[in-house]
């Protein structure tokens, strides 16, 4: 049976997509097997696979979706044939994601460098907590030795989750290889690549632990 992770924040712009695709690749370029589901009505993930499939190779990983109750089934036969199944879900926090989180194994918020969004990730933990699955802030379009960013991540570690240490810095390359069904992994090699593997090493070694 393979682990399930689900990326969740209630504000939209965190950059759940960018961070569910760009861990798929990695962990299917780690020797992995991958799914990822797309629980979002917008379809951005549906829209990167779709660009992905059109170049004609190899997507590298299965793609699939389910609107928010047909989570539980679609997940229990994709964890069946893969190592890691990826749920990006929707911009709420509302009963709509409980099956996303009452079916994972780990919940992966991403918190964008603002007050807004720290101030939005509560309630996700609050879900979490209530389904009783362990959850790690990722720490997203970061602006290393800011003011700002120090402040926020200072906060974060205040909350009840894990922060992980990797984080995902404010690139460009980061909107340019989503926008063509890529990933930073597939593109000239420069810091988000080891921003991605560190952070996919990072959800690994937790993952181990549960």
């Amino acid at each position: 049976m393979g682990q399930v992770i689900t990326i969740a924040q209630q504000k939209g712009g965190s950059g759940k997509t960018t961070m569910a695709v760009n861990l798929a690749v990695a962990f299917a370029r780690a020797g992995k097997s991958v799914a990822l589901m797309d629980t979002d009505p917008q379809g951005s993930a549906g829209r990167w696979f779709m660009t992905r499939v059109e170049d004609g190779e190899d997507p590298g990983v299965e793609f699939s979706t389910a609107s928010a109750w047909g989570v539980t089934y679609e997940v229990r036969k994709l964890a069946d044939s893969h190592d890691i199944v990826i749920i990006d879900t929707p911009p709420k926090a509302d009963s709509d994601l409980r099956p996303a989180l009452r079916a994972c194994d780990l919940v992966l918020v991403p918190v964008a460098t603002s007050h807004l969004d720290l101030w939005a990730v509560e309630t996700i933990l609050d879900l979490a907590d209530r389904e009783r699955k362990p959850a790690m802030m990722v720490m997203t379009r970061a602006r290393p030795g800011t003011r700002l960013g120090v402040d926020v991540t200072e906060k974060a570690s205040e909350l009840a989750a894990d922060v992980a240490d990797e984080a995902l810095a404010n690139r460009v390359v980061y909107a340019e290889t989503l926008g063509k069904g890529s990933t930073v992994l597939e593109a000239p090699k420069g810091p988000a690549h080891q921003e991605v593997t560190g952070l996919m090493q990072e959800i690994e070694r937790r993952l181990e632990k549960l």
